[in-house]
């Protein structure tokens, strides 16, 4: 099986490090990660309407019960790096900002028109970058593939 692409937008709060760590357990406490549901459609909008609960104690027995496809899921993106890397949210690089959207402040919008960065990322790596509206912070997106 191939490598499964997957997006989540937060809001914006200065630490990314704890906006991973929240979206994590919101993923994990709604139960959308694999095996709980073993293929996640991040194109369907009515994704985020799909909350079968989680059907582990925690993130780290759900990771490990997901065996080497991993979760399919932000759960697999364990710290933020400052560089790209199995487990690791990195910045996406300020030059693919440009080149992609014309703008080192892009929109929620026109990320989610163009999502062209995500040839560049990896099985098991995931890229965020800051959103903004009117000119300020407003979201972060982290993207990234499966492991499988």
């Amino acid at each position: 099986m191939g490598a499964w692409p997957y997006w989540y937008f937060v809001p914006y709060e200065g630490d990314l490090r704890e906006a991973l760590d929240s979206l994590r357990q919101r993923e994990f406490r709604a139960g959308r990660y694999n095996p709980v549901v073993r293929l996640l459609n991040f194109s369907d909008p009515d994704l985020a309407n799909q909350a079968p609960g989680a059907r582990h104690r925690t993130i780290e027995q759900a990771i490990e019960d997901a065996g080497a496809d991993g979760t399919r899921s932000i759960l697999d993106i364990r710290h933020v790096s400052a560089e790209p890397g199995l487990g690791a949210a990195s910045p996406l690089d300020p030059d693919t900002i440009e080149e992609l959207y014309g703008t080192s402040q892009p929109t929620r919008a026109m990320v989610e028109q163009n999502m062209g960065f995500l040839a560049e990322v990896g099985r098991g790596e995931c890229v965020y970058l800051v959103l903004f509206h009117d000119g300020k912070p407003s979201e972060i997106c982290f993207a990234g593939y499966s492991y499988d």
